[in-house]
């Protein structure tokens, strides 16, 4: 029997919002906005690459916090308990799935990185992230740009040589 093999990316989620320039300003005014800003862009990315994406926004110091796993469109957003980092949670997830799956894990956290790898996955920087992203979202212009041409001029003129056209136009014009 054949193992479905499922593919991961696996985002601390307070470490890319401290690494990317856009969401650590916004969160100095509105952490929840930033927080919501990167899930939406997450969403895209795994919309457009096939990832099973997991956030993971850790509650270390939240006093009396309980683990909240949302559901969302292509991706689930976990808020750790009070006193778990998000680091122990991605390392007790990986723990938990198949060592068929391919798993890519987006940190900046040195330490994390390397007890990554040690497992068996892959590591991404924020940086990298930030530059996926993009070129995921440049990718999905760029075919919704082509297919919108498509729609736009689909015309029977534009598939006709130039004698069946004549004909079509004096037949038109003599009515």
């Amino acid at each position: 029997m054949k193992r479905k093999i499922n593919s991961y990316l696996i985002v601390d989620g307070y470490n890319i919002i401290n690494a990317w320039d856009d969401l650590k300003e916004l969160a100095k005014e509105d952490l929840e906005g930033s927080r919501e800003k990167l899930i939406g862009d997450i969403i895209e990315y795994s919309e457009f690459t096939g990832h099973k994406a997991i956030i993971v926004f850790d509650a270390y110091n939240v006093k009396n916090s309980r683990e909240k796993v949302e559901k969302r469109k292509h991706i689930t957003v976990v808020y750790t308990k009070e006193h778990q980092t998000a680091d122990s949670y991605i390392e007790k997830f990986m723990d938990s799935i198949s060592r068929y799956d391919s798993v890519k894990v987006a940190t900046n956290d040195y330490a994390e990185q390397q007890i990554v790898l040690g497992k068996g996955a892959a590591r991404i920087t924020a940086r990298e992230l930030k530059l996926d992203l993009d070129q995921a979202k440049s990718r999905l212009k760029d075919k919704n740009s082509s297919s919108r041409k498509k729609i736009d001029r689909n015309w029977l003129e534009d598939r006709l040589d130039k004698e069946t056209l004549s004909k079509l136009e004096n037949i038109r014009r003599k009515r």
